[in-house]
Formats: structure tokens, sequence, C-alpha cells
């Protein structure tokens, strides 16, 4: 009896030495971004640095292209529990504390740089706790996602050549402003399907940044790549309330620092790729690319941005607009 009770006790021992270098937690990251894109790079940059640096305590794999859902459904499994973290669009966080959509609106920033400093202000921090406050889920980094441009098979120069178009929208009510200030008709369909709504003419146009207009190859179902501009767009890395809720203080900081430093480079990535494929649209890829008049277009929406449709309020855009 004594040998089974120290041989008993040996094994607990064993187990007990054993159990948090066995011990894993898998987590799982969606977007809907291509495995070519900067997004799901950086991505899985961010999966191998939690594991080295959780010391194998946290596995992450990265679900690209829609696998778990177009971006409505991975929002709602933040909430369900089914995704651990996302990539996902202002407008579409928005829903949940509709303020934060403020960002994604139509023209709101005059520039990169206007945005750069934007994107580290204490306004989007005040922004996102307050959408953490609301929904539980955790903002951690925001990843520049580029300027909008409209692509089509016609010149969209001036305003008045939006009207009647059946343009693409992401299925979020904040993208529906952009053709319906400049009397479009908005289209929202989920992004995984837009190739094929383009090619078979279901609708007539979409807008996205050109790195994604590349990525998705939009340009081989539209003749013009029209820089019209209209808005300068990020990306939030969010995770689930519930699995931020089970991360140590010291995880906690890890993965905050971790989602940053993939954001910031991924950033870089982005506005490098930005500023070559204006003429790789031209030369590679053998299309027509026109400068349309951003600043016509923009007039247009001075009296949306403090309208009965902003959803955010008066001085929330003039703290943005005093950003320098």
């Amino acid at each position: 009896m004594k040998r089974l009770a120290l041989k008993t006790l040996v094994a607990a021992a064993v187990l007990a030495l054993a159990g948090p270098a066995l011990a894993q937690t898998k987590l799982k990251f969606a977007h809907v971004y291509e495995t070519s894109e900067a997004y799901h790079k950086w991505a899985l940059w961010a999966a191998d640095e939690i594991k080295k640096r959780t010391e194998g305590r946290y596995e992450m794999q990265v679900f690209p292209a829609s696998q778990l859902g177009k971006e409505t459904d991975i929002n709602q499994g933040l909430t369900l529990g089914t995704v651990d973290v996302i990539y996902t669009g202002q407008a579409f966080a928005a829903r949940t504390y509709p303020p934060l959509a403020i960002g994604g609106a139509p023209f709101m920033f005059r520039d990169f740089d206007h945005w750069k400093k934007y994107s580290s202000s204490p306004l989007l921090s005040e922004l996102m706790e307050a959408y953490y406050k609301k929904g539980g889920n955790k903002p951690l980094a925001v990843t520049y996602y580029g300027v909008r441009h409209t692509t089509a098979n016609k010149p969209i120069v001036k305003p008045e050549d939006m009207v009647g178009l059946k343009l693409r929208v992401p299925d979020a009510p904040l993208y529906a402003a952009y053709p319906k200030v400049l009397g479009a008709n908005a289209t929202p369909i989920a992004f995984a399907e837009v190739y094929l709504a383009l090619q078979n003419k279901t609708v007539d146009a979409q807008e996205n940044p050109l790195p994604t207009i590349e990525a998705k190859k939009f340009y081989e179902v539209q003749s013009h790549i029209n820089l019209t501009g209209h808005i300068t767009e990020m990306l939030l890395t969010i995770v689930s309330g519930q699995t931020w809720a089970k991360l140590s203080d010291a995880d906690k900081k890890a993965f905050e620092a971790i989602f940053r430093e993939a954001a910031a480079k991924c950033t870089d990535d982005i506005a490098a790729a930005e500023q070559r494929l204006a003429d790789d649209f031209v030369t590679k890829y053998k299309k027509t690319v026109i400068k349309s008049d951003r600043a016509a277009f923009g007039a247009k929406f001075k009296a949306f941005h403090t309208g009965p449709d902003a959803t955010w309020d008066k001085s929330q855009y003039e703290r943005l607009q005093a950003i320098q």
C-alpha cells in the first residue's frame, strides 16, 4: 500500500510539472482578405509572435478570405465566441458603437498625414474604449487600409458622373453614404462575391483601395480606375471579450504589443503599395486611370458630416478636424 501511494504521489507530481507545458489555448483569427495581401501576412506574423512570447501557451490559427464567414458574420462571431480575433472596418464596428464610424466617413480626412495623426489620437482611443464598454470586445490596434477609389467601366471625373451608377458597397450602413449623397445606387454585396457581381454586371462599379483592387483582381472586370479618394480607411484588430477576459495581465500586454507592431508594419506595406499601384495599373495592367476632381466630390459631403445622418456628434467632428 505504501509503495502504491508513493507511485501515485510521484505520478501526480509529474503531471503537475508537465501541466503548464502541455496546456495550450488555440485561438482563431478571422478576416475577409486574400492570402496575398499584407493584412494576412502580418496576421501570420502576429500568430507566430504570440506563440513565441507566451512560450507556446497560445497558438493562433489565421483564417483568411472569408473562410469563417463574411465581415458581418465574423463581427457577430466575437460575441458568440466562434472567433477570437478579427480584422474589421470601422463601419462594421460602428454597429455596436455608432460614433466609431466617424473615421470611415467620406471625405473626413484631408490626407494620409491627417489620418495618421487621428490613428494615434486621444479621440480614437476614447472611441475604441467606448466600443469596448458597450459591446465587451477589445480593439487593440488600427491598420491603414488605404484610400478607397472607384472602379467602373467608364471615367468618373466629377460628382455628376456617379448619378444612377449601381455601386457595390460593403454591407454596413455608413458605406451607403458615398453613393447616396452623389445620386448613385448603393448595392450591398459580401466582399467574397464582388468579383462575380462585377463580371455578371449585377453592379456597375465598386470602391476599394488600390492594393485591394489588385489583390482581388477587380481590374480584370473593370476598365477604369477612378481616383476618387473618397474614404481614408482603416481596419481594427479586435479581440473577443471572452478571450480577453481569460488573458493574464502580462498576456494582455503581450497581445496588445504584438498586434500594434503588426499594424504598424502592415500600414507601411499598404502605404508603399499605394505609391506604386497608380502607375502599375497603367503600365502593367493596361487600365485607364482617371484623376477625379476630389475637391468637387468633397464639397458634396460638407453638409453630411454634421447632418442628421451622422452617427457622431458635432464636438467629435470638430475635434477630428482640429487635428494638425
